[in-house]
């Protein structure tokens, strides 16, 4: 069962896809790579990958435009502007998608998973470590999470620094220190071809430097940075995390 839907977002000044496959079971959201569209995972055969758990109703899934990487991937304006889509596209997922993932659901307060690979696995990070109360679970495969490097040394201003884990995390306290330390992690890597599982330990220690549970587990060098990869890692770490 898909259903596509398509609006005007005033955050991001565009229009943007949110697209589900599924009727019931525990929302999944899964973020695009780089400049990725909300149909990307079908066209790359991982919501085939995920049909066994899609038709026992254990989750349904969500996927939306990457309009914020779309902007880092084309080089969009200046580093400023690239760096303020970054925070403008968290506020989307959270004002826009989110409520329409719950009312789908017909839940107003159910937690999501969210998930993604590369560029797709910081979205998942950054969402749960900035809105805990909408997020459960992050299962970030294969990931950027250090966007500096698309900003061509310029400065991306404090809206970017306001939307980076990797910059904010360790000055997180208080009740929303409280509340991350209530979810959980899941970071996965190869370590073939076009991988770096060394930026995926740098985030996992950061995260449990103050105290955020999380997990890496490290594919080996047989697994290289490309969807064969996370077409086998997706359905293993979603099955793991909805029994």
């Amino acid at each position: 069962m898909k259903e596509t839907s398509t609006w005007y977002s005033h955050r991001l000044d565009r229009s943007i896809t949110l697209v589900r496959w599924g009727g019931f079971g525990k929302p999944v959201l899964i973020f695009p790579t780089a400049g990725g569209d909300a149909e990307e995972i079908e066209r790359f055969h991982v919501i085939g990958c995920l049909s066994d758990l899609l038709e026992k109703g254990r989750i349904k899934v969500y996927s939306c435009d990457s309009a914020a990487g779309q902007a880092l991937a084309k080089g969009e304006g200046t580093a400023e502007y690239r760096g303020r889509m970054q925070d403008r596209f968290q506020e989307y997922v959270f004002h826009e998608v989110v409520p329409a993932i719950r009312s789908d659901c017909r839940k107003d307060d159910i937690d999501i998973i969210a998930a993604g690979a590369s560029i797709g696995a910081f979205n998942a990070l950054a969402v749960l470590c900035r809105y805990p109360g909408a997020f459960s679970h992050a299962l970030c495969l294969s990931g950027t999470y250090d966007l500096t490097r698309f900003l061509d040394g310029g400065d991306p201003g404090p809206a970017f620094y306001e939307s980076s884990p990797m910059h904010y995390v360790s000055r997180l306290n208080g009740r929303h220190l409280e509340a991350v330390r209530k979810r959980f992690v899941l970071f996965a890597a190869g370590e073939g071809r076009a991988e770096d599982i060394g930026e995926t330990w740098r985030a996992a220690h950061l995260l449990g430097s103050v105290g955020i549970p999380n997990r890496v587990d490290s594919w080996g060098r047989d697994w290289h940075h490309d969807w064969p990869t996370w077409r086998e890692m997706l359905p293993k770490y979603l099955d793991e995390m909805t029994k």
